[in-house]
């Protein structure tokens, strides 16, 4: 590790010692996983609430907040006994452009996925490798698997809302949000649930954002313009190299830099009170 890797380190460090922690988590949209603490429950609350995670901060909370109160109690036993009276109940919600349908259809495959597997988890395990250098196959193929399934029972058609869910990092998306899911459910910490203990933390994706990507490239971790797969992969290679046994540590306590400290990439008189300010603009 070289002086600028190490010296970034102890910074990030800092920065995970201040913000990464459980009473901290609101605003994010992960808050909605702990409300509730059967795990079922969780790993389907975690997907939605990722799912759901564009737009502006309180339109999440405003939207994640329906679509439970929708689903009641138990997000588990709505999907797994999911039907027309169920969907239907889903038509009233929307959040930007996902609507209810498009909620119904993603938790119709899911009910068909706990029927044969048990949990997500068990059918994304199906195309995982610990021999693939990260998670990008297994996601891929749990994406065009489920898509294909729908396909299926609906004459080869996928609506562009149930597409837009179940983002194929093949077409070169950063896939944020399913990387954010990984991460919640893959990783364990105070934030993180880690309810998932089939997949290598090393293998995950850093999800990438507008606010990861503006102080990932002031970390010197990518220059292009554009945001695209390659430059999650190149972020994720450059975290891999401070901490490479789990290259998303950091990812929650960066996000708050850019949430609660409301960081632009501009320089500014608050900036002197950041960890990140000894080597931003350097």
């Amino acid at each position: 590790m070289n002086k600028r890797t190490s010296q970034i380190k102890n910074v990030l460090e800092k920065l995970y010692a201040r913000y990464n922690h459980r009473d901290l988590i609101k605003p994010d949209p992960l808050q909605f996983v702990y409300k509730y603490s059967n795990r079922a429950d969780m790993e389907i609350a975690g997907f939605l609430s990722a799912s759901l995670a564009y737009g502006r901060v309180e339109q999440i909370e405003k939207s994640l907040t329906k679509l439970f109160s929708l689903t009641g109690n138990s997000p588990f036993d709505f999907t797994r006994n999911l039907n027309k009276k169920s969907r239907q109940k889903l038509k009233s919600f929307k959040h930007r452009f996902t609507k209810g349908d498009d909620i119904s259809d993603l938790l119709e495959l899911f009910r068909r996925v706990i029927k044969k597997y048990g949990s997500i988890e068990e059918f994304f395990a199906q195309g995982y490798s610990k021999d693939e250098p990260n998670i990008i196959s297994a996601l891929s193929k749990f994406c065009r698997t489920l898509l294909q399934m729908h396909a299926e029972k609906h004459d080869g058609h996928i609506s562009k809302g149930l597409k837009y869910l179940l983002t194929d990092p093949a077409n070169g998306s950063t896939c944020k949000r399913m990387n954010l899911f990984l991460r919640w459910m893959v990783r364990n910490d105070d934030v993180d649930a880690g309810l998932w203990r089939s997949i290598d933390s090393s293998k995950l994706i850093v999800p990438v954002d507008v606010h990861m990507s503006r102080l990932c490239r002031i970390l010197g971790f990518y220059e292009q313009k554009t945001v695209s797969l390659k430059t999650a992969l190149q972020i994720t290679k450059g975290f891999a190299e401070i901490e490479p046994s789990d290259p998303v540590r950091y990812d929650f306590a960066l996000s708050r830099v850019g949430i609660i400290e409301n960081c632009t990439g501009k320089h500014r008189k608050d900036c002197q009170f950041c960890e990140l300010f000894s080597i931003c603009f350097k």
